[in-house]
């Protein structure tokens, strides 16, 4: 993975352990809440940047970032049979969250609440979360592409 796009996947990975997102968890965070949230990040940041200009350095983007994770599943110790199938696992679930979102601004408080709440089952108010990604949407739509690369990049 070309350390570009490293920056980037290790951005989503900080954005994911902000300790805000896991102020109404019900139980202890466990490794699945940390990838969707990390997933809905993602898909977020592609819904934001995709047009045809950007088509080429977002596929290497989402081909990295999913290299990458599947990098950090085999660090934690999953065996090369259950990779394939989490992996499989996982990119329907990133396809299914960025289907979800695709109108998000259009979409109602209360059909976001349910939207979000789909994915994290294990969080007792969705309303902050909502809130987040609202921010987390209008800022990443307030910026070009190629300066949130530079920005990720020199931090």
């Amino acid at each position: 993975m070309g350390a570009k796009y490293l920056n980037i996947y290790n951005k989503f990975v900080k954005l994911t352990t902000n300790k805000i997102l896991y102020k109404h968890i019900k139980s202890q965070d466990t490794f699945t809440d940390r990838l969707t949230l990390l997933l809905i990040h993602f898909a977020f940041f592609l819904k934001t940047f995709k047009n045809e200009k950007n088509s080429t350095i977002l596929q290497d983007i989402y081909d990295d970032n999913f290299r990458q994770l599947e990098l950090s599943i085999r660090e934690i110790g999953y065996g090369d049979q259950s990779i394939n199938k989490k992996m499989k696992d996982y990119i329907n679930l990133f396809h299914s969250i960025v289907s979800d979102i695709h109108f998000w601004e259009n979409l109602s408080k209360n059909e976001k609440n349910k939207k979000i709440s789909f994915y994290l089952e294990n969080f007792s108010k969705i309303d902050h979360l909502v809130e987040y990604f609202d921010n987390f949407s209008k800022d990443l739509s307030n910026k070009t592409l190629n300066s949130y690369l530079k920005s990720v990049s020199n931090q």
